[in-house]
């Protein structure tokens, strides 16, 4: 039964980073029983969506904001890919 609710919580975690949809799902099954692990994802994921938002309206101001936005945008990428495996390798 341990092994399950492993592997779900992994799963959970996997799903976060995925889209924004995944995100709600893992939120959504996340309320019944509050793991840390699930809970610590979602946080993640969603501090990096919310990164990617602001860097989108900042990348709107021509030139600074253009090249703050992409490298924001590459740390950003970095980032996801970070957590992502992180969720991965539980």
């Amino acid at each position: 039964m341990e092994t399950q609710t492993t592997t779900t919580n992994n799963s959970m975690g996997i799903i976060a980073y995925l889209t924004i949809i995944g995100l709600i799902i893992a939120f959504v099954s996340n309320q019944n029983n509050k793991n840390e692990f699930v809970t610590y994802h979602i946080k993640q994921s969603l501090g990096i969506a919310v990164t990617g938002l602001a860097l989108g309206i900042i990348g709107l101001i021509p030139f600074i904001g253009w090249i703050v936005s992409i490298l924001g945008t590459l740390a950003i990428i970095v980032l996801w890919i970070m957590g992502l495996m992180n969720a991965i390798n539980n």
